[in-house]
């Protein structure tokens, strides 16, 4: 295993589309979403563990949620912990862990991952990533993987292909020509029959010469903010300078900062079984159903004409459903939820609404 192979986990999401299971108290990235005993976090760190030191794994977190990464990874070295005094979207959270990397490794290679994701096929996404933090060694090209559409999708961002441009060294790694936010349908059905398209799995991989150099030349004032405190990163006084950054930095993420703009960007085109898992229904897709295309889970569920549905409720729950088709019904503590599932983009309305007339112990 290389030394030089670093790993960042960005653990500071707060999973509004999985309310009410997550809340800002316990986000879905340290809930058992799948029913696998383990949590998404831990289900990245492990994936991880196979692919670097386990020392050079870095979670990036938020200062609430501290406990939580300390109680599921109990292993974890205090300087693995990186706590954020506030969200900053994703660009902050990545330098800040550059520079706690640069301290100890300037000559780290890096892959950047969300801790909340779905990896079917765990072999062949090792051997994609080790495959992409070789193509960023020595240079400065920033990576991102790219995951093959297998169907019109609205809920994802898109990365398009330089067409018929491929990387001579192998034709899997192929130069980005756009980036594309979630489109509507019709732009995703053209994005999906084109094949020049991939979806954009948020999956990073860069040398750490190569993100800083990129970031002095595309967020200058981020990386300023950091620089400037170099010296305290890694100290007893890190994280009041920490803060006063936070503060001072904007609210922006990596892909529009940085990968949108850069011109030494590329795609690793992969297919290893991936989901965000950035709604109930992209859950339903992937696990198993009952013959009536339900995905339950509950032992005191009992369902009459209920089809195309995802009922979820603690085990002691005794429920009788009737007639429901294509429906969401999720209870989690003193919250029930229950939608049409071509509906569930509203969820994140229904929270905000939640939050102003009910009160923030409900989010």
């Amino acid at each position: 295993m290389n030394n030089d192979y670093y790993c960042i986990i960005m653990a500071g999401g707060v999973g509004s589309r999985f309310w009410p299971m997550s809340r800002n108290s316990r986000p879905k990235q340290f809930l058992d979403i799948l029913g696998t005993g383990k949590t998404l976090l831990q289900m990245t760190y492990e994936r991880f563990v196979g692919i670097c030191p386990e020392e050079n794994i870095l979670i990036v977190t938020s200062r609430d949620h501290g406990d939580l990464v300390r109680e599921q990874l109990p292993d974890l070295l205090d300087e693995q912990l990186l706590l954020e005094p506030m969200r900053k979207n994703t660009a902050p959270c990545i330098a800040y862990a550059n520079y706690r990397i640069k301290k100890r490794d300037p000559e780290a290679l890096i892959v950047v991952a969300p801790s909340d994701h779905l990896i079917l096929r765990e072999e062949e996404f090792k051997q994609a990533i080790l495959k992409g933090l070789e193509f960023v060694r020595g240079g400065e090209a920033l990576l991102t993987l790219g995951i093959k559409p297998s169907r019109i999708e609205t809920g994802y961002g898109y990365i398009q292909a330089a067409n018929g441009q491929v990387v001579a060294s192998d034709p899997d790694f192929r130069p980005v020509k756009t980036f594309t936010e979630k489109p509507d349908y019709d732009l995703a059905k053209v994005f999906f029959e084109s094949g020049e398209f991939y979806w954009n799995s948020g999956l990073f991989i860069w040398s750490l010469k190569g993100i800083l150099h990129a970031y002095a030349k595309y967020l200058p004032e981020v990386e300023h903010l950091f620089s400037e405190k170099e010296r305290f990163i890694g100290t007893r006084e890190e994280e009041k300078h920490i803060i006063e950054i936070y503060r001072n930095s904007g609210n922006i993420s990596i892909d529009y900062g940085v990968m949108e703009k850069a011109e030494n960007v590329y795609v690793l085109c992969a297919e290893f079984g991936w989901s965000d898992l950035g709604t109930w229904g992209s859950l339903y897709e992937y696990l198993s159903k009952d013959r009536n295309n339900n995905l339950v889970s509950g032992d005191q569920v009992m369902l009459y004409d209920v089809k195309g549905s995802i009922v979820k409720l603690p085990k002691d729950k005794l429920a009788v459903i009737q007639g429901l088709e294509n429906y969401i019904v999720i209870e989690s503590d003193n919250i029930l939820l229950i939608c049409r599932k071509d509906d569930e983009q509203k969820i994140k309305q229904f929270v905000n609404d939640v939050r102003i007339e009910k009160g923030e112990q409900y989010i």
